[in-house]
């Protein structure tokens, strides 16, 4: 085997053969770190009486080389989610051949819609009509498959705060999802948060997420199908779970602490 480890590649074993020594010492760390976390995520389930196949682990790459995505890969991690249209679109067409699906969790101006739906098979983070339309004519254009959209609440504004924050106010989510569910192209999935920065429930994640799992459970009851509740970092993936998030978004406590963004 080559050292190629954009893949496809063959078992885990082989591909920690053929790494170079310093992809084998990242490769390691990453494994270690991930083993921490998937601990933390089964101790997370089995407190909260909740299966360990409930909650989905998705890595936020941000800020990090397609090296790592490609390594993650290689360690069994199938979800990887970015933030930025400008980073993710060159890493996730360098990591196409890999078994990877890929999730945009950052603020999305329209602009960038067409190059998202290119690569990205989940968008975190829908909170306005207008992208709602932006990215059912870009799904439409492109003749893929289902956009999996997921409405991002932003807690802070139900006490009239975090104006100018990405997410919309949990009295417009129903509004939202109902035009989410009703534009071609687009699948409802669910919703999703960020602890907030501002107003009572800031500095209490498991407050936040209990009213998260509140709001979702209206949007099931109008939609089914929309299970998906999207909740829970590094530092507050427990509460998350607890609350009952089916997918956490972890980054630095797999990949380590960030560089600041450029």
């Amino acid at each position: 085997m080559t050292n190629d480890i954009y893949g496809p590649f063959p078992g885990s074993a082989e591909f920690s053969a053929a790494l170079t020594e310093g992809q084998r010492a990242r490769y390691e760390e990453l494994g270690s770190n991930l083993e921490v976390v998937e601990r933390r995520i089964a101790d997370a389930c089995a407190a909260a009486g909740r299966a360990r196949d409930e909650v989905r682990l998705v890595v936020v790459t941000k800020t990090y080389p397609a090296e790592d995505s490609a390594l993650l890969a290689g360690l069994g991690v199938t979800d990887v989610a970015e933030n930025r249209d400008q980073d993710a679109g060159p890493k996730a067409e360098q990591c196409r051949n890999l078994p990877l699906d890929w999730h945009f969790v950052g603020q999305l101006q329209t602009n960038k819609v067409r190059s998202v739906v290119r690569y990205a098979n989940h968008v975190h983070s829908v909170d306005r009509a207008r992208l709602v339309g932006s990215l059912s004519a870009a799904v439409l254009k492109s003749e893929r498959p289902e956009l999996g959209c997921l409405v991002q609440v932003a807690l802070d504004k139900e006490s009239g705060e975090g104006e100018g924050r990405a997410g919309v106010a949990p009295e417009d989510v129903a509004a939202l999802a109902d035009a989410i569910a009703d534009a071609p192209g687009l699948r409802l999935d669910g919703v999703m948060t960020v602890a907030p920065l501002a107003g009572p429930l800031a500095g209490d994640p498991a407050r936040a997420f209990e009213r998260l799992a509140e709001i979702a459970t209206a949007v099931r009851t109008a939609h089914p199908a929309a299970t998906m509740v999207s909740a829970g970092m590094s530092g507050d993936l427990e509460q998350a779970i607890a609350a009952g998030a089916t997918h956490v978004r972890v980054g630095t406590a797999v990949l380590g602490v960030r560089s600041p963004l450029r």
